[in-house]
């Protein structure tokens, strides 16, 4: 019987499968012709000497191995069912694909462009600061997470299963270590292909997708959505509409309340990039000067709670880049994102505060929006801050907390460029205090985090939605409307990748269950 054992080793070792191989039949007196996979591996930086800790499982010679995983199977489409699918993010293309191995057709409709194509309208915002509004880093082929770092970690165990989540990437060309690591993670240079490959899978079974495309409207008849109308007046009929269009779609906020059908309004969080060398996070997290050539370029969590408010950091990308997201011109937005091997020199983070409803009193006019005004309210000031182009307002850590304009910046990632200004004139009041208190804090649970080699860029505003559109807990229809299945990061279901590919899943199932049985 396979015998499970928990190594602590060096990162050294940890890299190399024959060293762990060896340490583990050592530690268990096995044969030397052993065989030893990795299950799970994570890095444990308590002490001053940063080890690595891996789950291992060691065959005997006689012993069978067990399979990695097993691929899904996706047959052809044959069944007359149709189901629209609205985004081409994690959840509409795990969504399409449930609904193929059920035979079931998919029809995704997505505003942006294929991946290929979207690199072009990202090189013109880094470049020329233009922003295309249905082609950005949240618009286009596979969403947000696309360009945005296809990091994978979540907290969703409960709601699905995750690994088959991580299997069904790797089966499309992810890399087999996001089902060991601790804190999986594609990278951006490499999940444009893993994307491509799940849009040749879907058009291969059946399915059809449909670039350069947005919904209008929905053809609803009776209480029963029928169709999707699209910009260009075109109906594409549907027994069923999964909704999933990222939680930047705002004119798809809009149109429900326009319609008056049923949307909330979701606390969300907001704040700015904060920027360090990436040589000064692995000094304060790895206790030493040089990680060497096996540690991976370090991170950090981090939360406090002051008397009011909280802080937290958001979406760390060890080894990334800050990068322009604004989905209409007039605004800046920014989110970081880290490629395959996090070899740049920086790392930023998200470092946020949570508001609910009664922290934007003046915006509670737009109702159920007003969350959504908010946003784009700093968004448009920043903007003008940083002189109506994408040079996105920025400050040093420390000049931020003592409250000067900065009259340097160190190198930073954004490649748009910086302005100087004051970005606790950005926010409101209660933001700038609970962020100022929080980089002191964190300053002191991390010795050498508050320090001028750091550069805070503003703001960073799309950490989730800011709209809930609402849904039966048992069969996930919306209330006002049958057959209409709102879904994953825009609907107020999902937190990232991962999460948003399981609530596309659970949405597809829904509608199979009913359905199939009807």
């Amino acid at each position: 019987m396979p015998k499970d054992l928990e190594l602590l080793v060096s990162p050294e070792i940890a890299f190399h499968p024959e060293a762990v191989r060896t340490e583990a039949i050592r530690r268990t007196r096995s044969p030397k012709n052993s065989r030893v996979i990795v299950i799970r591996r994570s890095i444990d930086a308590r002490q001053k000497e940063v080890r690595m800790r891996l789950f291992t499982r060691l065959f005997l010679p006689n012993e069978p191995d067990e399979p990695t995983y097993t691929e899904r199977d996706f047959k052809t489409v044959s069944s007359d069912l149709r189901v629209a699918v609205i985004g081409s993010g994690p959840a509409g293309l795990y969504a399409a694909l449930k609904l193929i191995e059920h035979g079931i057709k998919p029809i995704i409709l997505e505003r942006g462009k294929d991946v290929r194509s979207r690199r072009r309208d990202l090189a013109a915002i880094h470049k020329e600061h233009i922003v295309h509004p249905d082609s950005n880093y949240c618009f286009g082929e596979g969403g947000a997470g696309t360009y945005s770092d296809g990091k994978l970690y979540t907290r969703s165990t409960k709601r699905g299963d995750v690994q088959s989540i991580l299997q069904t990437l790797v089966q499309f060309g992810a890399s087999p270590d996001i089902l060991i690591d601790a804190h999986p993670h594609v990278g951006t240079n490499k999940l444009p292909a893993v994307i491509a490959a799940m849009r040749d899978q879907i058009l291969s079974a059946g399915g059809e997708i449909h670039f350069e495309t947005a919904m209008a409207n929905l053809k609803i008849d009776h209480g029963q959505v029928t169709g999707v109308i699209t910009r260009e007046n075109k109906l594409i009929p549907a027994n069923a509409v999964i909704l999933a269009t990222g939680h930047s779609a705002r004119d798809v906020f809009e149109l429900f309340a326009a319609q008056q059908w049923a949307i909330e309004f979701k606390p969300f969080a907001l704040g700015v990039r904060a920027e360090h060398p990436q040589s000064v996070i692995d000094r304060v997290q790895y206790h030493c000067e040089d990680r060497g050539p096996w540690l991976p370029p370090a991170s950090y969590s981090l939360v406090e709670k002051t008397e009011d408010k909280s802080v937290f950091s958001f979406c760390m990308c060890p080894g990334g880049i800050i990068a322009p997201c604004a989905t209409s011109p007039g605004e800046i937005v920014t989110n970081g994102w880290s490629p395959s091997k996090r070899n740049n020199p920086w790392a930023n983070s998200g470092i946020v505060v949570p508001l609910s409803w009664t922290d934007i009193p003046t915006h509670h006019a737009r109702g159920a929006l007003a969350g959504m005004a908010f946003q784009q309210s700093i968004e448009q000031s920043a903007w003008v801050a940083g002189g109506k182009t994408q040079a996105a307002p920025a400050q040093r850590m420390t000049d931020f907390v003592e409250g000067r304009l900065s009259q340097t910046f160190p190198t930073c990632s954004y490649q748009p460029g910086l302005t100087a200004a004051r970005l606790d004139q950005l926010f409101p009041a209660f933001i700038s205090d609970t962020l100022r208190k929080g980089f002191i804090a964190f300053g002191k649970k991390m010795k050498g985090y508050y320090t001028d080699e750091a550069v805070l860029v503003g703001p960073e505003s799309r950490t989730s939605s800011p709209v809930r559109i609402p849904r039966d807990p048992a069969t996930l229809e919306h209330p006002d409307v049958k057959g209409l299945y709102p879904c994953g990061e825009g609907a107020g279901y999902a937190g990232g990748i991962v999460s948003a590919a399981i609530d596309g899943e659970r949405c597809a199932t829904a509608i199979i269950v009913k359905m199939l049985s009807s």
